[in-house]
C-alpha cells in the first residue's frame, strides 16, 4: 500500500534539522510512496522569508538530489486566515496518510483532517539537531562563515552560487541583527522547548 505524507515548512533557508526531517519522511514513505513538500509562505518576502519560494525549492532539491526521488514540491501561500489556509492545504495535497508538523497551531487546524505526527516521531535521535531558520538568519547577518555549520553543504553551495548570502546581508542584515538584540532581552527557551519547535522553523 502506497503511503502519502505531507508537510509544510518555509525553508528560509533549509537547515540541518530540515534535512534530517526530509530524509526521515522520504524514508518513511518508501520508494513506492510520495512526500508532498509544501513551501510555506510562498507569497511572502521579507526578513523572516528572505528567500523566494523558488529559491527555497532549489534548496530542497539540492538537499534531496541523489538521495530520494519520491517527493513533489508545492507552493503554499500564507493567507493570514487559519481556516482558509487549512482548506487550501487540503485542496493542494488531497488525501494523506500522515501530515507532519511541529507547529501547535497547524496541528489544531488540521486535527480531524489528517492523521498527524510530530517530527520527533520520525527523526532518529542521532539526527535531531537544535537548529532553526532564525538561528541561521542571525548567523548570516553577523557575517563570517558560522552559518555554514547550520546548513547542509549542498544548501551552502546554493546560497553562495546564487549570491543569496550577500543579498540577504544587504537587504535584511541590519533588521535581523536588530531583532536579535530585542530577542536577547527576552527569556531564552529551555532546551526541551527549543527541540520541540526548531524542526520546522
Amino acid at each position: 500500500m502506497k503511503t502519502t505524507i505531507g508537510l509544510v515548512a518555509r525553508f528560509r533557508p533549509l537547515h540541518l534539522a530540515h534535512a534530517a526531517l526530509l530524509d526521515a519522511v522520504c524514508a518513511r514513505a518508501g520508494a513506492d510512496g510520495r512526500v508532498l513538500v509544501g513551501i510555506g509562505s510562498a507569497n511572502r518576502y521579507g526578513p523572516r522569508n528572505p528567500f523566494t519560494a523558488g529559491e527555497a525549492s532549489v534548496m530542497v532539491e539540492a538537499a534531496l538530489r541523489g538521495r530520494h526521488a519520491n517527493y513533489a514540491l508545492l507552493g503554499v501561500p500564507d493567507l493570514g486566515h487559519g481556516p482558509r489556509w487549512r482548506d487550501l492545504v487540503r485542496e493542494l495535497m488531497g488525501p494523506l496518510d500522515l501530515f507532519v508538523t511541529a507547529n501547535p497551531y497547524v496541528r489544531d487546524l488540521l486535527a480531524g483532517v489528517y492523521p498527524l505526527a510530530h517530527p520527533l516521531d520520525l527523526v532518529p535521535p542521532a539526527r535531531r539537531v537544535a537548529v532553526s531558520g532564525e538561528m541561521v538568519r542571525r548567523a548570516l547577518a553577523r557575517g563570517g562563515d558560522g552559518w555554514r555549520d547550520l546548513v547542509p553543504c549542498e544548501v551552502a553551495a546554493v546560497l553562495e552560487r546564487h549570491g543569496l548570502v550577500e543579498r540577504f546581508r544587504r537587504e535584511f542584515g541590519l533588521s535581523t541583527l536588530a531583532q536579535e538584540a530585542v530577542g536577547a532581552a527576552a527569556t531564552s527557551p529551555t532546551a526541551a522547548e527549543e527541540e520541540r519547535h526548531v524542526l520546522l522553523g
